[in-house]
């Protein structure tokens, strides 16, 4: 949720920017009607179902939500309306009740008042007391459908498909070779050895996979024979595909085996095409593949824990040239994006499963699994990975990219000195090498933090000597120090090859400008400078500013986003 003071800092944004831009999960922007105060009265209390279904959030009344501008935007609710009655309404008009907290905000614009209702999280599903329902998914409130419902079950704990005891304890429903290779990638990881001593059926009883004695459906997905999971899970199977193109493969494997046994075996299959290379530099050894083991365990781990098992279909794994995807059926669920994937709250599909693979520490339940991978790549000076949600499945792609070894020795140093550079810091350097600047806005949207927390991560990295910052206010940009860059740009042309970057920037905008006053056209906006130029929006701004101060000639007409840059002499020509 949203603090009134978080909404006081957003909304300045609202000269630059239409409200609906700002919105996010826990976030919503809505006129009040002041036609109606039934129909009000009622966007409020679907908002409100909307938020509990979706997790909580925040809904800010009283600002247009489609229209720029602070002052045009924000139009205020009238001062009569009662904050008590609102709250009223939502309790009376919600099942299973809902009890909002509302807070006023003073502004200038308008009636001079917002309300924000908060709304905490809670056990969803809610409706009206009709049983209309809607759920906050991104920035919409879509309706409360049958398998949205079912969704919210599985979220909430309410069905967990895999802690479903299905058959009384028999041996030979058990694989021993899987629960050796269980045993083994546990012990790797430093499971407690007291637990892995016992016998199977105690270790699968201690997991909590077995009750009444009867084994459930996690126990028999993690060392069950083939035979027993086609019959009680027959929605596991896993299929390897090496891709010659994209319609056309090489090597092509399907099968159906227990969780450890498909890990190690989709792991051998991809040795041939990701092999060990050794590099050294000075006292550094490194052997490092080109797709980290331990990025690639944890991907395949999530595919196998998350997956919806009723749904028919395998994990699929898909090597290209030059990239690596590995998916599974069953779309995200608890409000993660893969915009918030970072940092939200871990959430299990099948947390019977999750939980018995967290005691053997095959898997992570605080949500380091995640940050591994990322920071796997990261360090070797790789792009992180690509994770996307494609209708009701989630793919995870690796891009084929070779070791930028001065980062990683770069990265090593810096760990030797007890400087540990984590995601967010590796995330800011590694695009710094490939960006002349990044603002704050920018920066929390590609470390998925909120700006206040980035401009105390970014000020910390300045601190330790990363990074400096130019401009002030919404106008800062931060670049990589220059003896920093200097030494990891790859081309060794470090600061020079930024200011090429950046004088010809300059030099495109400005004949353009002077081709378009030769011809009398119009001068450029700051959108099309953008387009020109590929810079953000205050990156624009600051280069013409640069511009006018370095070129009598040029001149800024109209404010806002009616502003103009034009080149008002032509004698030149």
């Amino acid at each position: 949720m949203r603090t009134a003071a978080n909404i006081k800092a957003l909304l300045p944004e609202l000269d630059h920017c239409i409200a609906d831009e700002l919105e996010d999960q826990d976030l919503d922007f809505k006129q009040w009607d002041l036609k109606s105060r039934d129909n009000a009265v009622k966007t409020v209390v679907q908002m409100a179902v909307c938020m509990a279904n979706g997790g909580g959030g925040t809904v800010v009344f009283g600002v247009a939500d489609r229209i720029q501008g602070r002052s045009n935007a924000i139009l205020g609710v009238p001062p009569e309306i009662d904050s008590n009655l609102l709250k009223k309404a939502v309790y009376d008009q919600t099942d299973p009740k809902i009890m909002p907290v509302f807070e006023e905000l003073a502004v200038p614009e308008g009636t001079g008042r917002l309300l924000l209702m908060q709304i905490h999280p809670g056990m969803p599903p809610y409706t009206d007391t009709a049983g209309r329902g809607t759920i906050r998914v991104s920035k919409d409130c879509v309706p409360l459908t049958g398998t949205l419902r079912r969704k919210i079950s599985v979220e909430t704990g309410e069905t967990d498909y895999t802690a479903e005891a299905v058959a009384p304890v028999d041996n030979s429903l058990l694989s021993a070779t899987a629960l050796e290779a269980l045993r083994n990638q546990a012990s790797k990881e430093r499971a407690p050895e007291d637990l892995l001593r016992l016998s199977n059926t105690e270790l699968l009883s201690t997991l909590g996979l077995i009750k009444q004695g009867k084994l459930t459906r996690a126990a028999i997905l993690l060392a069950g024979t083939e035979a027993a999971i086609r019959e009680h899970l027959p929605g596991h199977n896993w299929t390897f595909l090496q891709m010659t193109s994209d319609t056309d493969y090489g090597i092509r494997e399907d099968r159906v085996s227990a969780l450890p046994l498909s890990v190690q075996r989709i792991e051998e299959l991809l040795v041939p095409f990701n092999p060990i290379t050794t590099y050294k530099q000075g006292m550094f050894h490194y052997e490092y593949r080109t797709w980290p083991e331990i990025a690639v365990r944890e991907a395949l781990m999530n595919a196998f824990c998350h997956a919806d098992l009723r749904i028919a279909g395998p994990v699929m794994v898909k090597l290209y040239a030059d990239r690596l995807e590995i998916s599974n059926n069953g779309g995200f669920i608890a409000g993660i994006t893969p915009n918030n994937i970072l940092h939200h709250q871990p959430a299990a599909r099948n947390p019977l499963l999750v939980e018995a693979l967290t005691r053997l520490r095959l898997v992570n339940r605080s949500n380091l699994g995640i940050n591994r991978m990322f920071s796997a790549l990261l360090m070797e000076g790789k792009e992180p990975p690509q994770i996307r949600e494609i209708g009701d499945s989630v793919q995870v792609c690796f891009p084929k990219r070779e070791l930028n070894a001065t980062f990683r020795l770069f990265v090593a140093e810096e760990s030797e000195h007890g400087r540990n550079l984590g995601v967010d810091e590796l995330m800011l350097l590694q695009y710094l090498l490939q960006h002349p600047e990044i603002d704050t806005n920018t920066a929390a949207s590609l470390c998925q933090r909120g700006e206040a927390e980035m401009c105390e991560k970014l000020s910390t990295m300045e601190s330790a000597g990363y990074i400096e910052h130019g401009g002030t206010g919404r106008g800062a940009y931060w670049c990589m120090q220059p003896e920093l860059y200097n030494r990891l740009a790859e081309d060794g042309q470090g600061e020079a090859r930024r200011r090429i970057d950046w004088e010809a920037a300059k030099t495109r905008v400005l004949s353009i400008l002077m081709e378009r006053a030769r011809r009398n056209e119009p001068g450029l906006s700051n959108k099309d400078i953008r387009q020109i130029t590929r810079f953000d929006r205050n990156q624009a701004r600051r280069l013409m500013q640069e511009l006018m101060q370095e070129n009598a000639s040029l001149q800024k007409v109209g404010e806002r986003r009616w502003a103009r840059y034009e080149y008002s002499n032509a004698r030149e020509y």
